[in-house]
């Protein structure tokens, strides 16, 4: 008996329900690790503290506006204590949440951006192309990371002058814009590796046959099938960006007015906070940066667990 055509259309599954399938399984299996769960909370926590941070505890606080005596210990009043202007280190640390995530997160959406369109490219054009591209991506894996960054940052912070760009002061644009342009390198290696593979696939071969052009099949065939390994990369990219704002903010390049976490960091020790004793004024966002760090690191591989079974299942 044949089935008739609008029986069979009911009969095939919709598409949109396949993608619903689909995103279950897999909140089904990153629900499974549960370091993964926590970290997540723990991002969450830190995501909201950085939406609304005066919600919390109110607006930042300035030497003018400062509510406390210099480095007061913690207390009820001021639950982190205070730094050297009686400033309350916990509305600092909150309101730097805002500045360090923000910072990471554009970081990486340059460096992601940067990597996966360099990787795809070396990966599926392949010959004088790809050794062109791998050639610069070694260049940037060997150079250490935080000395050229020290060299772009002033080099960048020159060039772009003070002000603001798009609503944000150029100091943080340039610590942005470093971190981006030197972090960027491993990413495109592993985009690379995985794009080799895909253009040697049969789905490949067939868009080659029907005159499909290298520009459509890298975005239409290759880009989509490297997008878990885009995602999973750039949470731990993530993380990095974190680390790597910390460390240009604390020698010098952060901006005092927009205070991050390594900008805090920073004024604890021009402070003299270690040999004062001071412990409460670097440990509130040293802490922080440890559990952004490791949240976004337990993240990463249970995300890298999840879309990626079979190297689960090899562990």
């Amino acid at each position: 008996m044949t089935i008739p055509v609008v029986a069979q259309a009911q009969l095939r599954p919709d598409r949109w329900s396949l993608r619903a399938r689909s995103w279950r399984s897999l909140v089904r299996r990153f629900a499974s690790h549960r370091s993964g769960v926590l970290g997540l909370l723990i991002l969450a926590t830190f995501a909201v503290l950085a939406l609304a941070p005066e919600l919390f505890v109110g607006p930042l606080q300035t030497v003018t506006t400062a509510t406390g005596d210099s480095l007061v210990g913690p207390s009820s009043a001021h639950l982190l204590g205070t730094d050297e202007s009686g400033r309350d280190v916990l509305n600092l640390t909150v309101h730097g949440a805002r500045v360090s995530l923000l910072i990471g997160l554009l970081a990486t959406v340059i460096t992601v951006g940067i990597g996966t369109l360099v990787g795809v490219v070396s990966g599926y054009l392949g010959g004088a192309t790809d050794t062109l591209l791998m050639r610069i991506t070694d260049f940037f894996l060997i150079l250490p990371t935080f000395v050229l960054a020290l060299i772009l940052g002033e080099i960048i912070r020159d060039t772009v002058g003070e002000g603001q760009i798009l609503g944000i002061k150029s100091t943080l644009v340039t610590i942005i814009i470093v971190i981006g342009l030197t972090s960027w390198a491993s990413t495109a290696r592993i985009i690379r590796s995985q794009a080799l593979s895909l253009r040697e696939r049969a789905f490949v071969d067939r868009a080659r046959v029907i005159g499909s052009s290298s520009a459509h099949i890298m975005r239409v065939h290759i880009l989509p099938n490297v997008l878990s390994l885009v995602v999973a990369n750039a949470v731990l990219t993530f993380s990095g960006a974190v680390l790597t704002e910390t460390s240009l903010s604390f020698i010098g390049l952060g901006d005092p007015f927009q205070p991050s976490w390594g900008e805090i960091l920073d004024a604890a020790n021009s402070a003299g906070a270690p040999g004062l004793g001071a412990w409460w004024y670097m440990a509130a966002p040293g802490i922080s940066i440890v559990l952004v760090v490791l949240s976004f690191t337990l993240v990463g591989n249970a995300l890298d667990d999840t879309l990626n079974p079979k190297l689960a299942a090899r562990r």
